[in-house]
């Protein structure tokens, strides 16, 4: 979600406070953490360089650095919009977003408009691009996380965006809809004959009018976007019909949720059964929008009066959802929308936006930015670590080699043909150790691979399939919750196991690794082991994000074949991604541990080479003792100044970075009026799209 953030780039005009007088943006404030992992980035990027240019790294090493850079730059920032229809998402997420364009890009007409999942996002890969996911795919069975890899199943729509008529004429492909027969409706998932009075009403022929799409992704070159912003805009989630994976796997992993209720009516019931059945976790920066306040304006009433009117309803909605009254916004969406694009700095006062953005700003943003530069630390110390061993390793070497040279000065030719018999012998001792090392790789490759088998995907699909057995063992699977939470106990087992050897794999090698370097004169130190923790974290939120849905009435949606078929991969998809996290987690480490020893391996095989060279050149020339001594110097000198680059490097990482120093980071501009305005990018910039980040 980075990567140098120029101003052609950019094309970005934000409004610069005047010395305190304004509030940042969520927009300003998302820019500046743009800013400060584009800094990062290439911090990271001048240490890695620094590593490879020298070789100083080994391959493990290398693979972390280049892993941490692609999260870096491939770091998103998703936030949801979630209410029940006509509560003002659209409008919203226009009055946040994309008031630039001049007009309203995502439809905002009364009634409802979004008919499918929309995420917006930008992927410099791909043009701008509509691309729509045809409803009829659900008979297909397969989840939304394996069609992203399927750019075949996807309808693409180019995107104008120098237009913004021409914009917001395609988007409005995601209200189309389609009539159906009622048996059609039935196999698609919109018609429950057991839930009557939720079906939706048939026409006069009978039939039943469902969305055209089953999901819709926007790739645009809007300023945020490109820096990472991912904004998913859902239709109702308690409609028949709402898809599974929505509310299983992509709001869930979701960074922050906006709710928007509307103002004059507070929370209905259905928008109770929206919090409590999907959003009602502590895992979730949650933030509650009472859009619409626009429509509480009397004109018999005074502006006290109307004010304490929002302040009453924002107090009694904080009670109900039993959350704080801090994290309620009274706002007008649309009055913002029109505000910004008529630059109207007391109308959009008025809206009461700005708060909301500000809430975003400060509260979300830090708490990511805390993930990044903690996740950066580890890995950072891990190069550290690395590099101090491996240079302390060639010094203590070079340190011998000086020791040997100095003691042989003034010495006859007798003494040199000693000192290389004694080369020879201590080499021919020292490749001893390669047996002691054959055996330890067969035992590690041995337990590493019993450890590995309980986090194989045969292993995964073998647990899956045996609860799918114990739900059709049960009665219109009625067991499903039972059998679910079997399932998550047995993995969260498996990861245990796999914790527990890893541990006896660690033990193991260090054990070894101490008489390596008490027989060999090795510097081996083994690096911190697998921590499997955080994906039992994971397989817990998967857990509790899924289990909600495993009542009465989805076990009777479960009976069905094809709706099975569906929530068996939609699972597998979410198990698949932590498991093989861990898997990758576990071969990392092995992989290090064991190109530390073949690092060190090859150091000492060139070590006793070089100092049989330089005896050999020493007895057929006198003057190459004072100059090979010379030589072990320089190199001594050499190995201290990387080591002194490397900290430098390490330490840029980890001191705190000032944006306002940034050559790439312009920050927010000033514009006449001092209103927020994003501009869409110049004609001849290129613009490319879709980002399909797998959260399945």
């Amino acid at each position: 979600m980075l990567l140098a953030l120029t101003a052609a780039s950019l094309a970005v005009s934000f409004y610069k406070r005047p010395q305190s007088k304004m509030t940042p943006t969520f927009a300003s404030n998302f820019d500046a953490l743009s800013g400060w992992r584009s800094a990062l980035s290439r911090r990271l990027g001048d240490l890695a360089h620094y590593l490879t240019e020298h070789d100083l790294a080994d391959g493990p090493i290398n693979e972390s650095l280049v892993s941490l850079g692609q999260r870096l730059a491939g770091e998103k920032l998703v936030v949801a919009f979630v209410a029940e229809f006509s509560r003002g998402k659209s409008e919203l997420i226009n009055a946040m977003f994309f008031a630039d364009a001049g007009r309203r890009v995502l439809p905002a007409s009364p009634g409802r408009t979004t008919m499918c999942p929309v995420e917006l996002a930008y992927d410099p890969e791909e043009p701008p691009l509509l691309s729509l996911l045809p409803i009829t795919t659900r008979l297909e069975g397969l989840s939304l996380g394996e069609l992203r890899a399927q750019p075949r199943a996807w309808t693409n729509i180019e995107l104008n965006v120098k237009s913004s008529e021409e914009l917001s004429n395609a988007l409005k492909e995601v209200m189309r809809t389609r009539w159906v027969t009622q048996d059609e409706a039935r196999t698609l998932g919109f018609w429950d004959d057991a839930r009557p009075s939720e079906n939706p009403p048939l026409d006069g022929q009978g039939r039943v009018e469902v969305p055209e799409w089953r999901h819709a992704l926007i790739n645009y070159p809007h300023p945020l976007l490109k820096q990472g912003l991912v904004v998913l805009d859902t239709p109702g989630l308690n409609a028949i019909g709402a898809e599974p994976e929505l509310t299983l796997s992509l709001l869930p992993s979701a960074h922050a949720t906006v709710f928007i209720l509307g103002a004059d009516t507070g929370v209905t019931k259905s928008d109770m059964e929206i919090w409590r059945d999907h959003l009602d976790t502590h895992n979730l920066a949650r933030f509650v929008v009472l859009n619409k306040i626009d429509a509480l304006i009397d004109p018999l009433s005074t502006a006290e009066q109307i004010s304490q009117q929002i302040e009453s309803q924002r107090q009694a909605t904080a009670r109900t959802l039993e959350i704080a009254p801090e994290r309620v916004f009274p706002l007008s969406a649309r009055q913002a929308l029109t505000a910004r694009m008529a630059r109207d700095r007391e109308g959009l006062a008025a809206s009461r936006l700005t708060d909301l953005e500000e809430a975003l700003s400060s509260q979300l943003l830090p708490r990511r930015r805390q993930v990044i530069q903690q996740v950066l630390e580890d890995a950072v110390d891990d190069v550290e670590t690395h590099v101090t061993r491996r240079i302390g390793d060639s010094r203590r070497q070079l340190a011998e080699q000086m020791l040997e040279l100095r003691g042989i000065r003034g010495k006859s030719g007798a003494k040199v043909r000693l000192m290389l018999s004694r080369i020879e012998d201590e080499t021919a001792e020292f490749e001893l150790c390669t047996t002691r090392l054959q055996a330890l790789r067969m035992v590690h490759a041995r337990m590493l691979k019993d450890a590995l088998v309980g986090l194989s995907g045969d292993r995964l699909r073998e647990e899956v399939g045996q609860m799918q057995e114990a739900m059709a063992a049960s009665i219109l699977n009625l067991g499903a919750k039972k059998a679910f939470i079997g399932l998550c106990n047995r993995l969260r087992a498996l990861l245990d196991t796999a914790q527990k050897n890893g541990d006896e794999i660690r033990d193991m090698i260090a054990a070894s690794f101490t008489r390596l370097n008490a027989e060999f004169g090795f510097g081996l130190s083994l690096p911190k082991g697998p921590e499997l923790e955080r994906y039992g974290r994971e397989l817990a939120l998967i857990e509790r994000n899924y289990v909600q849905y495993l009542g009465l009435t989805q076990a009777l949606r479960l009976s069905q074949p094809k709706f099975m078929e569906q929530f068996r991969r939609m699972l597998v998809s979410k198990l698949r991604v932590v498991f093989e996290n861990a898997c990758a987690e576990f071969e990392l480490w092995s992989k290090g541990a064991s190109a530390q020893v073949d690092s060190q391996l090859r150091e000492r095989r060139r070590g006793f080479r070089k100092r049989r060279e330089a005896l050999e050149r020493i007895q057929s020339a006198a003057g190459e003792l004072e100059q090979r001594i010379a030589e072990i110097e320089t190199q001594d000198q050499r190995l201290h100044q990387y080591l002194t680059r490397v900290n430098e490097l390490v330490g840029a990482l980890r001191k705190p970075i000032d944006l306002s120093s940034l050559d790439s980071f312009d920050g927010p501009q000033k514009t006449e009026d001092g209103l927020l305005r994003l501009s869409l990018p110049p004609s001849d910039e290129p613009v490319p799209m879709l980002l399909r980040h797998a959260q399945g």
